[in-house]
Order: structure tokens, then sequence, then C-alpha cells
């Protein structure tokens, strides 16, 4: 298919290498909720760093249908796992602790630099300079040995994936990803060059490169790819996830989706010529950029949904 050419030539533009480490965990410790197990892991990162994460059991035999979350930025990189969780931060942040009580197994590490990632400062404590500071150097460091951050956390990502796929509560054949902003960026790139993810839904993030540029956007640290949109925009990405489901969830003030509706306009064939055109839904709604109780609940139902359908 013309999808999984333009799926491998992207991976090999990121130099994405397909990780060797063993998909096991170490457990730090366990909390017996009424509805559901939190446990605190580490895992191995592709660099041989140490990557933090909470794993979220339902309660019951399985197997169950899995999410691997990735969190957004806010510029709050005291913030990543634990809001996902509920424990911190924005409730309309925590799509963890509500999914596992919808029967989800659920991953939610921390992105490199946030949170338990910073070299700076652990916990969720803020460091804003610092925190800045390190963020920046991890990108620029990569950039000047010819390489992108977007590398290091896709490969990261692709190891959370593995986690879950291998893990014995898990039903193999229905593992998705989800994220808002940063963490939707996150999503979009994964999900394209990952055709083992079987659903996506990215919130906050559908926005092509050319439109951020001429309307002066910020673009983050991790979209800075060297050369990349002299062949490839986001729309290449969504592309490539067809046939697989994915929901892109945009707002009318948003900055960050504010060419949602050029993005599916420009992959819709994609999904068209595999008869699934069904399979790409783009919700629009008004407002900012920020989540909302609507936006949260429709996304909850949505990967529900699409769960029981595979």
């Amino acid at each position: 298919m013309i999808n999984d050419q333009l799926r491998l030539k992207i991976n090999e533009f990121i130099k994405l290498n397909k990780q060797n480490h063993a998909s096991d965990y170490n457990v730090i410790y366990q909390d017996e909720l009424d509805e559901y197990t939190r446990l605190l892991i580490n895992y191995v990162g592709s660099e041989g760093d140490i990557i933090p994460a909470f794993l979220l059991i339902p309660k019951g035999d399985g197997p169950f249908p899995a999410v691997l979350i990735h969190h957004q930025h806010n510029g709050e990189r005291h913030l990543g796992k634990s809001e996902v969780c509920g424990l911190y931060g924005d409730p309309l942040q925590a799509f963890g602790a509500e999914l596992v009580k919808k029967g989800f197994v659920v991953l939610a590490p921390d992105s490199i630099c946030f949170e338990d990632r910073r070299k700076n400062n652990k916990g969720i404590t803020p460091d804003e300079e610092a925190d800045f500071l390190q963020h920046y150097n991890e990108m620029c460091y990569r950039i000047l040995k010819g390489s992108s951050l977007m590398k290091k956390v896709i490969e990261d990502a692709d190891i959370g994936f593995e986690i879950l796929k291998s893990h014995n509560m898990v039903d193999k054949s229905r593992i998705g990803v989800l994220g808002h902003s940063y963490g939707g960026n996150t999503v979009l790139f994964q999900a394209a060059l990952n055709a083992e993810i079987k659903f996506a839904c990215s919130s906050g993030a559908a926005c092509t490169y050319k439109n951020k540029i001429e309307f002066g956007t910020g673009i983050e640290m991790a979209e800075v790819i060297p050369g990349f949109i002299e062949k490839y925009d986001i729309s290449d990405l969504v592309k490539c996830i067809a046939p697989r489901p994915i929901l892109i969830v945009s707002a009318s003030n948003d900055k960050y989706s504010k060419d949602a509706d050029y993005i599916e306009l420009q992959s819709k064939n994609a999904f068209e010529e595999l008869s699934v055109r069904e399979n790409l839904e783009h919700k629009k709604y008004i407002g900012g950029h920020g989540l909302t109780e609507e936006r949260f609940d429709y996304i909850i139902d949505w990967i529900t949904n699409v769960a029981k359908k595979i």
C-alpha cells in the first residue's frame, strides 16, 4: 500500500531504531484502589536511561484493551504521568484514571524532561528556568549530532507500547494511543510510524508545520526535525495511520489545531482508497486549546466504542 511506503520513508528520515530492550519493567510500589491497581514502574529507555511510568490495571480477569497515554506540555514540565492519572494538575487531563475504570489497562510514562525525568528536580515541584534549559539542551544536542528529539520521544514511546503488548492482562489486538497537545503530537508520529498500534486519538495537535510558520505559532521542541518539511507534513502522518481508526480533536480558536480541516481533507483519500473513510474522524469544537468536559467525555466514549469494535 502507498501509506506503507510513506511510513517506511518517514521512519528512515527520522532514523528510528527498533528497540532490542526486553519488554519488562520493575515495580517500585503498588496501590490497590477500589476499582483498579496502580503501579509505579520503571523500564529502560532507548538510550539506556530509566523511564518512570504509572501502570493502571482494572480489577478482573482480563485480558483488557489497553491505551498508552502521552501527557501534555502546557509549560509545566513538573507534571507528566501524575496528571494523566489524576493525582495532580488538571482533572480534564486525567484520561488514565477514567479509562482504567472503563476496563482499559493504561500505561502513562513521563516523557523525557518531564516530572521524574528531569535531571535537576524530580517529582512535581516546578523549576521553570532549569526545566526549560534541560529540555532545550536535549533538543539542541541531538540536532548537533544529526538527530532529533522526536527520534528519542518516539523510540521511548514504542518501548512503552512493547510493555503493554507483552503484558498478560492486555489484549494485544486492542492497543491504542491517546494524547492532548504535546501528547497529541506524539500520538500522530507514533501511530503513523508504528503499524501495530490499532487506534489513535490526537487532541489539540493537528496543525501543519506550514500553518505554524505562516502564523508565527511556536513549534514544540520534539517537532523540530531538520529538513522534515521539505518532504513531509502532518497530513502525511495521518495518511500513514490508515486504515486504522483515528480521532482528531480540534477547536476553532486553537492555534495548535488551526488547520485540522485541511489535514483531514489532505489525508482522507488514504482512508477512502481502503474503503474505511469512517475511520478518519475529525471532531471540531468552538473554543480554545484547553480541554473541556465535553471534549474529555467524547474522547473517552470514542476510545471505549472503538475498542469494542476492533
